[in-house]
């Protein structure tokens, strides 16, 4: 029954909305020949939702690589500016770039409920896509359900389309009396088109209303395992306290690994031999019950090859513990501001940590169930792995749902001093671009080999390695922020890499850039980037106030992670 319903929900759609749908004709990559119809059990007007992703292209190559990217990605980023900046009724955009050894066409669009920021960071997205499917291909398609884009070497768009948005102007030689009868009888007409229209669906509506209640009424209740409460959800992740302690040899002192707000950690092995990490929380973490069961469910989630992946459980009596794989390598500071272990990480390997934990905080902000802000991300709470690939740990450990937590303030500033954007060091406020900020001061210690708090270099009164960047940028000396210890590498990546890093730590939220913009300036050179403006908590030779002398910050160095419902 609700296959027909669906039927009819399709072919009622397309005849009347058929004029306003972006028409495509595709030999290759063909799959909406007109139109495309989207339904859901919930509301989707002017929500970004970035899945499903789906993807089509043509199996023959571009000749020149190195050309055709730096011509599509101009042209990408010149329709990605027209489409966001359409109207509320169509935002899409077409064109064209020729050179000797190709003939690029190509379209992007939005659904036009969303902002122009929205659709701008939706686009975005889906042209981050490329290097992961489909790179040199002559033809792309790749689709999310708020926006998606296309370009191949043929027109596949009707160009008469963007023509149609124009009004018609009436003659001047008609006479008064009949442009009178002509606009009577045209406005007669669209009344009653209206009055059909809307009586149909109206009509259409309470069908589908009633349907949709018998459906509801006559389907079987089922268990979810989103609801907190249901204990069977998480039986399958939880670990035996006993096995636990046994593994950890009784939480001995030989087998802890760190020490943090939360508690302890501690290394462990399995009876099967397989290696853990073991948090074991403080009975001071305030933390009840029903927190560490969502949490749970929340981290069992969370599945990316550049996040420490979670294991397990284990709540008994006042003990709560959380197991994860054990990553072998320690952490990103243990190496990289060491004088000699630093030298193990060439520029090939610091490039490639840059890049993983870009495509895990990606994951964490747009390519999870749930959106997540790990708002305390530092070195030391970068893993990395037998191979040197960096695992992003220590979010979700502390007041997953504390009641004086919002989902974009906090009354408890957690985190680390010098990591922590201004918004929310001294307001409270977080976001994505929380994480950016981060991200930035997180590739400019990369690159250099210095930590960002405290920094000194050649006895310069500069107290803070951005500060010293933003100087050097500004002076066209950027070459001095480089680590000395690496001897080779591409130094345009290096510079690259320095330059994505201030935009990163603007002061302004709106100029820093998402991560799926990062990811795209990472992946094309052809890409022009913008030039930064001053960093926040820039200072210098003649001192500004300090953030901090004033500001509660969290001394115990917790993560907090907040949900956000997709």
């Amino acid at each position: 029954m609700l296959s027909l319903i669906f039927v009819m929900v399709a072919s009622m759609t397309r005849k009347l909305f058929s004029q306003n749908c972006v028409q495509i004709r595709s030999k290759q990559l063909d799959r909406y020949n007109e139109c495309m119809l989207r339904y859901s059990n919930r509301s989707i007007f002017g929500i970004v939702d970035s899945h499903p992703t789906s993807y089509l292209y043509n199996l023959n190559n571009a000749t020149n690589l190195n050309l055709f990217n730096q011509a599509l990605g101009n042209l990408l980023e010149k329709l990605k500016t027209k489409a966001a900046s359409g109207s509320s009724i169509r935002k899409f955009a077409t064109g064209n770039a020729t050179g000797q050894t190709y003939q690029i066409y190509a379209l992007v669009q939005c659904t036009p409920d969303l902002s122009e920021q929205e659709c701008s960071d939706c686009i975005e997205g889906v042209i981050s896509e490329i290097p992961n499917c489909c790179e040199g291909s002559i033809g792309v398609r790749i689709d999310r359900p708020s926006c998606d884009f296309m370009y191949d070497n043929f027109r596949f768009y009707d160009p008469t389309i963007e023509e149609s948005e124009a009004e018609p102007v009436p003659s001047p030689q008609q006479s008064t009396n009949d442009t009178l009868s002509q606009k009577l009888g045209e406005k007669s007409n669209t009344s009653r088109t209206v009055i059909i229209i809307v009586v149909s669906i109206v009509a259409f509506v309470v069908v589908m209303v009633i349907f949709i209640c018998i459906y509801l009424r006559l389907r079987k209740p089922r268990k979810t395992i989103e609801t907190v409460d249901d204990i069977k959800s998480v039986d399958s992740l939880q670990f035996d306290f006993n096995t636990t302690k046994v593994a950890t040899d009784n939480f001995s002192d030989a087998n802890k690994l760190g020490q943090g707000g939360f508690g302890a950690v501690y290394k462990g092995r399995l009876s099967s031999g397989q290696e853990i990490a073991v948090k074991r929380l403080s009975r001071e973490s305030g933390q009840g019950d029903l927190e560490f069961k969502n949490e749970v469910q929340l981290m069992a989630k969370l599945q990316h090859k550049n996040l420490v992946r979670f294991l397990g459980f284990c709540l008994e009596g006042s003990e709560r513990l959380l197991i994860y794989e054990f990553v072998p390598n320690k952490s990103l500071d243990y190496f990289i501001f060491d004088q000699t272990k630093r030298e193990q990480l060439g520029w090939e390997r610091r490039y490639r940590i840059i890049g993983g934990i870009a495509r895990g905080l990606l994951y964490l902000h747009e390519d999870s169930r749930i959106r997540i802000i790990h708002r305390d991300l530092k070195p030391s709470n970068i893993l990395l792995d037998t191979e040197m690939n960096p695992k992003i740990s220590d979010f979700g450990t502390a007041r997953l749902f504390a009641m004086d937590q919002t989902q974009g303030n906090t009354l408890r500033i957690a985190g680390t001093y010098g990591y922590m954007a201004p918004e929310y060091a001294m307001l409270g406020q977080f976001s994505v671009k929380s994480d950016v900020y981060s991200f930035g001061v997180l590739v400019l210690e990369i690159v250099s080999g210095q930590k960002n708090s405290g920094f000194n270099k050649g006895g310069d009164d500069v107290e803070h390695l951005i500060s010293y960047a933003w100087i050097n940028w500004r002076e066209g000396k950027v070459s001095n922020l480089i680590d000395p210890t690496m001897d080779e590498g591409s130094r345009d990546e290096m510079m690259r890499c320095i330059h994505i890093a201030l935009l990163c730590v603007q002061k302004n939220v709106t100029d820093r850039p998402t991560m799926a913009s990062v990811i795209l300036m990472f992946s094309s050179y052809s890409m022009i980037l913008p030039v930064p403006s001053q960093p926040a908590f820039f200072m210098h030779s003649s001192g500004v106030t300090r953030l901090g002398d004033s500001v509660p910050v969290s001394v115990n160095e917790d993560s907090i992670t907040e949900p956000y419902p997709r």
